[in-house]
């Protein structure tokens, strides 16, 4: 079974943030809307904080 770390949620102009750390040791994040749609990329980060950054500019909020 695969386990997620997930190092970061929060509350940004109504979407939920997660930044996670996956198996293939790499940080990602998703967004989940205020109708539970999930969005995010294939795109990985090397660091926590600048995958929460790119979520946070997904939905337009300030760093």
């Amino acid at each position: 079974m695969n386990q997620l770390q997930i190092q970061y949620i929060s509350a940004i102009n109504g979407y939920i943030l997660l930044v996670f750390y996956t198996p293939g040791k790499c940080w990602q994040f998703r967004l989940i809307s205020p109708n539970g749609s999930v969005f995010g990329s294939e795109k990985i980060f090397y660091t926590s904080q600048a995958a929460r950054e790119a979520g946070i500019s997904w939905v337009g909020g300030d760093k």
